[in-house]
């Protein structure tokens, strides 16, 4: 299960948060967890370059893409191998819709299409869509014309 996907700015606030079977109480720990993992060790790290850490049973892969931190946590089937892929699906997802890798202010002129685009690709804590086309289309908000 994904039980996590948060992205930070380079100051380590939140900008996007979805979390999949995790208590409230626990949050709150996971946010601080990540935002102070990435603070040590995503400085000088290039775009889209994967860095990975387990903790509490858990796995961790992160990246920076333009100004944005990007993390996944999974546990169980979701791995670190299973992880880059579902890190990969996102960072080509937020590049396809903010055009390049994204400045902080990018991405939140983008906010909206960016959270729909992470809708299509995790889904109840499970990878749901990896195609882009696919999650082009899915984003549209148009009813479909064929059945």
């Amino acid at each position: 299960m994904i039980l996590a996907v948060l992205f930070a700015n380079s100051e380590g606030n939140i900008l996007v948060e979805r979390f999949n079977g995790v208590p409230a109480e626990e949050r709150l720990h996971w946010r601080s967890f990540l935002v102070k993992l990435g603070a040590d060790n995503l400085r000088g790290v290039k775009n889209e370059e994967l860095l990975v850490a387990c903790h509490k049973s858990v796995y961790i892969v992160y990246t920076v893409l333009g100004d944005v931190s990007i993390y996944v946590v999974g546990k169980d089937e979701y791995d670190e191998l299973a992880l880059s892929e579902v890190i990969f699906v996102i960072t080509s997802a937020v590049k396809d819709v903010c055009g390049k890798p994204p400045t902080e202010r990018l991405f939140l002129d983008k906010y909206g299409r960016i959270c729909l685009c992470l809708d299509e690709i995790v889904w109840k804590g499970l990878l749901e869509n990896t195609e882009k086309d696919r999650i082009k289309r899915l984003i549209r908000l148009k009813p479909p014309t064929e059945f």
